[in-house]
């Protein structure tokens, strides 16, 4: 039998991964600033534009399991350079599009497939291959916090440029930036042999699959991941056309989400550390309960740059705490050698709530002329999602997809 290592480098692979998805993460929570742009400069319809933001959801979902898969099989250098070239792609394709059929192409069919080689599905499993289990979960946290960053920096460069110089050059400055992440996944591939619970397995990625969907605990995380993707791609796709709505200061929408971005930084990392120290599901399920009662409790108060501020701030710290503790979660249940396979499938549940989430906004507010269904639906499967979670024992992984991590 094999002996295993770990990683002699894995600062250089947080460093790294947080890199690639800051930038990754970062270019994507801006294109809710394009709405307008594209609507009403371009008469391209609001609900075309929606989506095609939210298709990319959906094309993010399907692929991350085959960039997950190839990730596992071939180390995610080639991956992610293939990835960061079809996402520049779709960049520039949004930036020069005549019509809805390019824009759709570009955002929703090449951005949906570069960003599911640059993020969590293939990040996430080359971090948590790199360090010994009892630091993987913090080490997941960290990346998914420094990612943030992105976003914290890229949403006001992209709302100066869009003032100063229009739509179209940022968003090729965007495609320049996400291009320059390419290389970046050579330090990601392991410096040594994998991580002592995740030896390589003979399965075929269809047993594999089957192995961990018949199991109780992964079908609840895989259904409770939905609620997670709903909520924030509704939220950073329409609340800036929410606060415009409700005739907030021009420009709050942009720093809202940039503070966002701020305070997940805290909160990815102390998810990822309490990750380590309880029962990631549990710290999910409070996840849950505290972002929704949040969104509850601003969808009926008075709106104003305080109270925008305030709920910025309490989204932000519970924004993608999610995502390393579910990937802690899922190698937990099965192990490492697996990883990115398995959260690509559960990820995929994640992703099509975000495409509902993205694209019911734009349809309902041109059927309804308002957002308050989409905000009450967000707050609904939030709470579903954290009566979800509490139940999943990880001794259902165990007792039969869990011998992937034990053979």
């Amino acid at each position: 039998m094999r002996i295993a290592t770990v990683n002699r480098k894995p600062w250089l692979v947080v460093l790294a991964g947080a890199a690639i998805m800051s930038m990754a993460l970062g270019s994507r929570q801006t294109f809710g600033l394009f709405i307008s742009p594209l609507s009403y400069d371009h008469g391209l319809p609001v609900t075309l534009v929606a989506f095609a933001i939210a298709l990319h959801n959906l094309v993010w979902g399907v692929a991350q399991s085959l960039a997950g898969a190839l990730t596992d099989r071939h180390g995610p250098a080639p991956v992610v350079a293939f990835g960061a070239v079809c996402y520049a792609i779709g960049l520039a394709l949004t930036a020069l599009a005549p019509n809805g059929a390019v824009l759709v192409l570009g955002m929703g069919v090449f951005i949906g497939v570069g960003i599911s080689c640059t993020s969590f599905g293939v990040v996430l499993p080359a971090v948590g291959r790199s360090v010994p289990a009892e630091r993987r979960s913090s080490a997941m946290g960290l990346v998914s916090a420094g990612g943030s960053l992105g976003q914290v920096l890229m949403l006001p460069l992209v709302q100066g440029l869009r003032a100063t110089s229009g739509m179209s050059l940022a968003l090729m400055v965007l495609a320049l930036l996400v291009l320059a992440v390419a290389p970046l996944g050579l330090a990601l591939a392991r410096t040594g042999p994998v991580a002592a619970d995740a030896p390589r397995l003979d399965y075929s990625v269809r047993e594999v699959i089957a192995q961990a969907t018949a199991h109780r605990g992964y079908q609840l995380l895989t259904l409770g991941f939905f609620a997670c993707g709903f909520q924030l791609a509704f939220i950073a796709t329409h609340l800036p056309g929410y606060l415009e709505l409700c005739h907030m200061p021009m420009g709050l929408a942009a720093t809202a989400l940039a503070l966002i971005g701020l305070f997940n930084m805290a909160g990815s990392w102390a998810c990822g550390w309490l990750g380590g120290r309880y029962r990631p599901q549990r710290v999910l399920g409070w996840l849950y309960l505290v972002r929704s009662t949040a969104i509850g409790l601003f969808f009926i108060a008075p709106k104003s740059s305080q109270s925008v501020t305030l709920f910025a701030a309490v989204m932000g710290l519970t924004w993608l705490g999610t995502v390393p503790l579910t990937t802690g979660l899922v190698a937990r249940l099965f192990g490492t050698a697996h990883m990115g396979t398995l959260f690509g499938v559960c990820f995929l549940s994640h992703q099509v709530g975000s495409f509902l989430g993205a694209w019911l906004g734009g349809w309902m507010l041109e059927v309804t002329g308002s957002y308050s269904l989409l905000w009450m639906a967000t707050f609904v499967v939030g709470i579903v999602a954290a009566l979800l979670h509490f139940p999943i024992e990880e001794a259902d992984g165990r007792r039969g997809g869990g011998r992937l991590a034990r053979h």
